[in-house]
């Protein structure tokens, strides 16, 4: 299995596709491999990345360095996925995701030219209402792949509800550059809210992240202790901002939550690097790589149990709490509990860095490694 090409496809490349794509490459170097990396677009709308590439050691391709990604027409990049393949010619094809429609020619294209595909998903059972139709065309379509490389546990079991052979699921998807974030080099960035203790929440401003509970949540907090209350910070923007600010303002709490807009991974470090307590109240959250992010920064986290990543890196008690983000009155009430002195937050703290250590790039590339061999020897 030396001199393989792999290609790693994702619609839009951020710092942690860029951070997994890296320990990949090393890894493939070690095996006589070769890694590529290829998106679709160098700038997507849901997530405003910006992160360079110039200094990547390993290939890459972008089929539209100037281009949006919503605005690319179906048919061209249908072409440009074909076009891409083709002179690539890749042993592998590494797609994130069954449904997109450049993922699909991606995998249409290695199954008329007979290469493995494998797939990465993020994909969970109850992160919509199934549509049983729907499942039948999923189950169809992923039939075709021959391994999958899923985020972790609550992935791996959809995967295999949709017929999919266990012994080719394999887990470690989900990583972000944990290194970044240490405590040990973040520490000393300056305090941005000038020493005052607060819980931190990153978040697009939509209805599935649940801000409107965690403002209200939080209300019913300061109200409860008013004089030791810890800020909150909410990092983030989106089509709800204008209600944001209207129930803060409605709740006269306009002095202690501080909306900071969005902000990109190097301006988001001196947030994590002080806050108290991470807290993540999404309805509905395929994974959450926020929360691997909160953690490697050595916080203590507060994770709504619907949230992909919830099995996998809370340990209940240990590095956080769960809850329900329909119950206001729990979440209030772990507020409480994280600030009243009670808690060794340091220790707690230190016990989520030593958790997500595992959930590291170089883990995501030796997952991602025991896939394709497995694709390969099927």
């Amino acid at each position: 299995m030396n001199n393989l090409k792999l290609s790693l496809l994702y619609t839009n490349y951020g710092p942690y596709h860029f951070a997994r794509l890296e320990a990949f490459h090393e890894l493939c170097c070690q095996k006589g491999w070769q890694a590529i990396g290829v998106e679709f677009a160098r700038v997507e709308r849901t997530y405003d990345w910006r992160a360079n590439f110039d200094k990547l050691p390993c290939e890459f391709v972008c089929l539209n360095p100037d281009g949006v990604l919503e605005e690319i027409p179906f048919l061209k990049l249908v072409r440009q996925v074909f076009t891409c393949l083709y002179k690539l010619n890749p042993d592998v094809v590494i797609v994130a995701g069954y449904f997109d429609p450049g993922m699909l020619a991606a995998l249409f294209w290695a199954k008329v030219h007979r290469k493995k595909v494998i797939c990465l998903s993020e994909s969970k059972d109850d992160d919509f209402l199934r549509i049983q139709w729907k499942e039948f065309v999923k189950k169809t379509i992923i039939s075709n792949y021959d391994a999958a490389f899923v985020a972790g546990k609550p992935h791996a079991r959809y995967f295999h509800k949709l017929g999919f052979d266990k012994n080719a699921i394999f887990c470690g998807h989900n990583a972000v550059d944990n290194k970044v974030y240490h405590p040990d080099d973040i520490a000393k960035l300056p305090h941005p809210l000038l020493n005052i203790s607060y819980f931190l929440s990153i978040n697009r401003f939509v209805p599935k992240k649940n801000l409107i509970t965690l403002i209200k949540a939080y209300a019913k907090y300061y109200e409860t202790v008013p004089e030791n209350a810890w800020h909150l910070v909410l990092c983030g923007d989106g089509e709800m901002r204008l209600e944001i600010e209207a129930l803060i303002d409605k709740l006269h709490l306009t002095n202690v939550i501080h909306l900071t807009g969005f902000l990109q991974q190097h301006d988001l470090l001196p947030y994590f690097a002080h806050a108290q307590s991470f807290v993540h109240a999404s309805t509905t959250e395929q994974w959450g790589l926020v929360v691997n992010e909160a953690m490697a920064s050595s916080l203590p986290v507060l994770v709504s149990n619907r949230c992909g990543c919830f099995e996998d890196l809370i340990i209940e008690g240990v590095n956080g709490f769960g809850f329900n983000p329909e119950n206001q009155e729990q979440l209030t009430e772990l507020m409480l509990k994280m600030s009243s002195g009670e808690i060794n937050l340091k220790t707690m703290g230190q016990l989520s860095l030593e958790h997500i250590q595992k959930y590291s790039p170089d883990y995501f590339a030796h997952g991602l490694q025991q896939a394709i061999e497995y694709a390969l020897s099927h």
